[in-house]
């Protein structure tokens, strides 16, 4: 589900864990009654990780009164988001545990009343026995069952425990009426069946499937627990001169942190003293590690290699890059994809649907079941109950999509939400940034041609111009000249183009730095010599920036950008894939040919504004073409916006990221046809996943109900529809575990 943009000034969007649901139409509960929560402006409820994404309005609505609601059906919120991961992770502890117990106990008891049920039936006060151990196991370790139906049906809701309750209840109710009451049978020649191994034994199968189910869940959920372990708990800090091992939590921005050889970083800082190499594969997926000295940032969750450093912290716990990482891939985990929305509306109409069929098949069984209708009746109906449980169908999607985006973010593959996901396995064209996404994005210098006398002014005036622009361009530029010891000039005016380039005035004369279209809004004219140069340097790949006065071109400088190693290959395999590949670029049509021809890209378009990147996609789209976009600039953002499917290059702009549905970490190409074979193979496990859920109650039910009894007098036992739908939940889970271990 896709929330909706919210309002920075009021709104909150924010992941709570939800605890004691049992069921996926337990999620649907739990998201119905959030909607319906006055200040909430949306909700998306994941049964497979046990949390809620809530939208609300901190105006009008506290954490502590949404809890309230969710407590009100049953359930409840944990809303202490400083421990809130500990929180949950003691709870789904403590419910494992539980589950184990009950199981256990449950088993111990449910065998000697199965043993007697089924082979001791005329044994000496067998009923009473049955009845003695049965009793504890229905009303004492599946009292849960009871309790959760109770509080469902006080708001008119049913779910899979109501199911259980309804099931076993009346097994045993029936049963006992049986016991004490034999003669009200026998007085109208039926004999008094018993159903207490039937009602046990189902509390004890389900016991053990929610038991090997939440062991299951455990493991999809196992890449936030790698994320959150590559952070420290302590650190030393250094205080007045002495060091200090304080929790990392305690720790504020502006502490000075002791790194020793081999640590992990801890937060996000710049290094004041010392020199070292660390390795940030973690954070760019890049397996060189990265020298660090004064002045360098490092980043939490990455590892020291040898040396001693200290550094200063600039970046609380919940703020830094591994927490924004984490936060993103728990918001993917627990959103949800357009398949599952219908999915959400099967199982919050099921549960009544399947009360109604046990009911039209207890009575069906009354007026064809002959003499012994009210015992095929009952257990019929019971069996109903039991078989059709929603479970299966609440963990196809979420648990399918908690694997895959878990594996995708061990491949430096950061996916926001489900439905870009869904979209990805689909995108028929790719287009793509140049410089910084098919290229290295380190643009250098490769040469400057002066057209005019060399002046200080004008070196002075280029520098000061380049100083103030953002473009990586501007950058080269300012680095060449640095070298070359040009100092700055006071400048005035200083006006940003956008996809053009800058202009200023410095010393009462206007300047231009930009590109061809610049020079040509400003009336700049060129020379044939500059014309033929301008053609050489581009054919080359390289970039021409122009730098003039107001009346007359003053330099022409040739800046070279790498190609990545790994674009060209990508690009084959993005082809092979059936995916047609366009570069998109701002850069003249030269430089764009002779980049796409080296790469193996045979569309392109070049000159292009970001509104111009924007309209060509909506052109591609508007043919039918499923769109996806590659960028990692903020000129991107507006394409990335536009696309099917947006993918950032996790090096390029925040902003870039914030628009794209998916960041690949690593500067490596390579990582974009590994997100869409991701994305092929969850949405296959979602469906398959699906299938079977589907599959297994349009065929078990019917079973159930005794359709098969005319034809070979087989009715489906209680006990063996418990193990069943125990059965189904960690098939599901199982299918969708598989997708850890899938080839990228």
């Amino acid at each position: 589900m896709k929330l909706t943009t919210p309002d920075k000034t009021t709104t909150i969007r924010q992941t709570f864990p939800v605890l004691e649901m049992t069921c996926g139409a337990c999620a649907v509960s739990v998201e119905s009654i959030l909607k319906k929560t006055e200040g909430i402006k949306d909700a998306a409820v994941n049964y497979a990780n046990h949390t809620a994404l809530i939208e609300y309005d901190q105006k009008r609505i506290q954490p502590q009164a949404i809890q309230q609601a969710v407590r009100a059906i049953g359930y409840d919120l944990v809303i202490d988001t400083e421990n809130a991961q500990i929180i949950q992770e003691e709870a789904q502890h403590n419910q494992y545990e539980s589950l184990k117990r009950r199981t256990i106990w449950s088993s111990i008891l449910s065998l000697p009343v199965f043993l007697i049920g089924m082979f001791w039936m005329d044994m000496p006060y067998g009923n009473y026995i049955s009845m003695v151990l049965s009793a504890p196991v229905v009303f004492y370790f599946g009292r849960s069952y009871f309790v959760h139906a109770y509080k469902q049906a006080s708001f008119g809701k049913a779910n899979m425990d109501t199911l259980v309750a309804l099931s076993t209840g009346i097994a045993f109710l029936f049963s006992m009426f049986n016991t004490f009451f034999p003669e009200f049978w026998h007085q109208r020649g039926i004999h008094p069946h018993v159903y207490y191994e039937a009602a046990a034994v189902v509390i004890t199968f389900i016991s053990l499937g929610k038991w090997l189910e939440e062991k299951a869940k455990s493991n999809t959920s196992s890449a936030i627990k790698k994320l959150m372990s590559l952070q420290p708990k302590t650190v030393r800090v250094v205080k007045n001169g002495l060091e200090e091992e304080i929790a990392t939590s305690h720790v504020m921005v502006g502490n000075i942190i002791i790194i020793r050889p081999g640590e992990k970083i801890p937060l996000d800082g710049i290094v004041v003293e010392g020199k070292s190499f660390v390795d940030e594969s973690m954070i760019s997926g890049e397996p060189i590690a990265v020298e660090k000295y004064r002045g360098e940032k490092v980043f939490a969750g990455t590892v020291n290699q040898k040396g001693n450093f200290q550094f200063e912290v600039q970046k609380i716990s919940s703020e830094t890059v591994l927490a924004q990482i984490i936060k993103m891939v728990q918001q993917a985990q627990g959103s949800k994809a357009p398949v599952q929305l219908k999915a959400d509306k099967i199982a919050s109409v099921f549960v009544p649907i399947v009360m109604a069929i046990s009911v039209c098949t207890f009575i069906i069984w009354m007026m064809v079941g002959g003499e012994n209708a009210f015992t095929h009746a009952l257990l019929t109906s019971v069996t109903v109950l039991v078989i059709a449980c929603p479970c299966a169908l609440g963990l196809a999607t979420p648990t399918a999509l908690m694997v895959g985006i878990g594996r995708g973010a061990e491949n430096n593959i950061l996916i926001k939400d489900a439905e870009s996901l869904e979209q990805a396995h689909r995108i028929s064209i790719i287009a793509l940034d140049k410089t910084g996404t098919i290229t290295e994005g380190k643009p250098t210098v490769k040469d400057i041609r002066w057209l005019t006398h060399s002046s200080t002014q004008h070196q002075s005036a280029l520098y000061s111009l380049e100083l103030k622009s953002e473009h990586p361009l501007a950058q080269a530029i300012v680095d060449n000249l640095t070298r070359n010891n040009i100092s700055t000039a006071p400048i005035i005016e200083f006006e940003s183009i956008t996809g053009k380039g800058a202009k200023a005035k410095v010393a009462g004369e206007v300047y231009f730095v930009g590109n061809q279209k610049l020079m040509v809004d400003n009336n700049i004219v060129f020379s044939a010599e500059v014309n033929s140069l301008s053609l050489e340097w581009q054919k080359k790949a390289n970039t021409i920036v122009y730098f003039s006065d107001s009346i007359n071109l003053l330099a022409m400088v040739a800046i070279e950008d790498k190609i990545k190693e790994s674009s060209k290959s990508a690009v084959a395999e993005l082809q092979k894939m059936g995916i047609e590949v366009h570069l998109v670029t701002g850069d003249n049509a030269q430089t764009a040919e002779a980049v796409a021809r080296q790469v193996g890209i045979q569309h392109f378009q070049s000159e292009m504004l970001p509104a111009d990147k924007a309209l060509y996609i909506e052109r591609l789209q508007k043919s039918g073409e499923i769109v996806g976009m590659v960028g990692d600039g903020i000129n991107d953002s507006q394409a990335l916006a536009q696309a099917n499917v947006s993918m950032a290059m996790g090096k390029g702009s925040d902003i870039a990221m914030d628009t794209a549905a998916m960041t690949l970490l690593t500067s490596d190409l390579q990582s974009i046809p590994k997100a869409l074979k991701l994305s092929s193979r969850i949405v296959q496990g979602i469906h398959q996943n699906l299938f079977w859920a589907f599959i297994y109650n349009a065929i078990g039910i019917p079973i159930a109900a005794g359709i098969l009894y005319p034809y070979n007098g087989f009715l489906l036992n209680p006990m063996i529809a418990g193990a069943a739908m125990a059965l189904s939940s960690v098939s599901v889970v199982s299918n969708s575990l598989r997708l850890k271990w899938v080839r990228l």
